[in-house]
């Protein structure tokens, strides 16, 4: 038994990325609200980037774990959608089309053929760069939404919380796919 129980011996940890790949910026241990959910989505975007790093191109829509249709290509198209519709429609209340969505097809973001992968990582990132503006011009966290779906009213704090929870959800499932796809892990 460990006499100090705040030390675990280093071969009992978590995998972590090699810190040639890693740039995560830490997260904070103290800071207000607004900078600690902040910290927390960016280092859950930077999360899932990492989970994409090396992997060929062609190889990030293949569907390694059967029988789901997730693959780390319609990752980046659902999330880069997510990001969209949280931050740009919903809360800033832009008019801009969906991306890889229609009511005819709503599953674009997972069921695609002949997508670029880079092209998609490129509006990806694009995403998140708007939703960074849009958040860091908000007035506050208590703001409300310009265009909530439904009839209740929605604050930004609730959409941060909700991105921290998407990304840590689909960074699961990169883990998954990553691991499937060449061994890779890393939190």
């Amino acid at each position: 038994m460990n006499a100090n129980a705040n030390e675990v011996p280093e071969q009992n940890l978590s995998p972590a990325w090699p810190a040639e790949l890693d740039t995560r910026a830490p997260l904070p241990r103290v800071g207000d609200e607004r900078e600690t959910l902040t910290a927390f989505l960016d280092w859950h975007r930077a999360t899932f980037e990492l989970k994409l790093a090396g992997i060929a191109p062609q190889r990030l829509a293949e569907k390694s774990i059967d029988p789901s249709g997730l693959s780390l290509h319609g990752l980046i198209r659902h999330l880069a959608g997510v990001e969209r519709w949280w931050f740009a429609l919903q809360f800033a209340g832009q008019e801009l089309p969906h991306l890889y969505y229609s009511d005819e097809e709503p599953e674009q973001d997972f069921e695609f053929t002949g997508a670029d992968p880079a092209q998609d990582l490129a509006v990806w990132r694009a995403e998140c760069d708007r939703s960074r503006a849009i958040v860091a011009a908000a007035p506050s966290l208590d703001a409300l939404a310009a265009a909530p779906r439904g009839e209740e009213p929605i604050s930004l704090r609730r959409i941060m919380v909700g991105m921290v929870a998407e990304y840590a959800r689909h960074n699961g499932h990169a883990d998954l796919l990553r691991e499937r796809l060449d061994g890779s892990t890393g939190y």
